[in-house]
């Protein structure tokens, strides 16, 4: 049984969180560029928070599962930010969007109808990993820094991203471990990164950023796939700081171009 008010707190947590990884990756991408800000975003900050709330409230076992679709969604994910680079090269950020949001929903039903395996969960998410850098389209070098968002804009940027993780995790709570996989790794950071540094710096500057958000999520992958692994055998507190783990060595791995070359 969860402790009482916990779930709560967790989401209240969630919610700060998120706003707040958001206002350090404005701060990142003004002064190391799109490509560290999209790095960085590929961390679990939305699924870390969602998967311990639900491993709390339903058991290691059934979020396991949910751990395991959430890794095999990393396919949909890749797929809305490709689609989204694309979109960006031809229209404006709603026309992008739409694209990508088409993209997302015909990825994500693949996803939730594949055998809920972790092998196969696995091999979805590398597959979409070592295919993302030769999806994207090729653009000129984006700037180190762009024209800075003003106050408005970024506060606008948080409270999406709020409202987006919230309306994630209630969706979440409706549906089997395989949906609720895929709503867990729902593209929050992605889809307010995208539009907002689309509109404020340009195709380029976004394209480079969703670029290197794909291979952030190496980390993303490495926190999902142990917690599918280690939760039913070692329960919730060994398993969370096992995957904790793999996340740091994945981010590590990748910003020495070890991994997603």
């Amino acid at each position: 049984m969860p402790l009482e008010g916990l779930p709560a707190a967790m989401l209240s947590l969630k919610v700060v969180l998120v706003p707040g990884f958001l206002w350090l990756l404005w701060l990142a991408g003004r002064r190391w560029g799109p490509a560290i800000a999209g790095w960085l975003s590929g961390l679990p900050i939305v699924a870390g928070p969602i998967l311990f709330i639900i491993a709390v409230e339903h058991g290691p076992a059934f979020a396991a599962a949910v751990a395991s679709g959430a890794l095999a969604s990393v396919l949909a994910t890749v797929t809305f930010i490709v689609a989204y680079a694309h979109g960006a090269r031809i229209g404006r950020w709603p026309l992008a969007l739409a694209l990508a949001f088409a993209a997302w929903l015909a990825a994500g039903a693949l996803v939730a109808h594949a055998p809920g395996s972790l092998a196969l969960s696995v091999g979805l998410a590398i597959v979409a990993l070592l295919a993302a850098p030769h999806a994207f389209p090729r653009v000129a070098a984006a700037p180190a820094t762009g024209r800075a968002s003003g106050r408005a804009a970024l506060v606008a940027r948080m409270v999406a991203g709020a409202l987006l993780t919230v309306g994630a995790t209630a969706a979440a709570d409706l549906f089997g471990p395989r949906w609720s996989g895929l709503l867990t790794v729902f593209p929050v950071l992605a889809i307010v990164l995208a539009v907002s540094s689309h509109r404020a710096h340009g195709p380029a500057f976004a394209t480079v950023l969703l670029r290197s958000m794909a291979t952030g999520m190496y980390s993303l992958a490495a926190f999902c796939a142990v917690l599918a692994a280690a939760l039913p055998a070692l329960g919730t507190s060994v398993a969370f700081m096992l995957a904790l783990m793999a996340t740091v060595l994945a981010l590590a791995a990748t910003r020495r171009g070890w991994l997603a070359r």
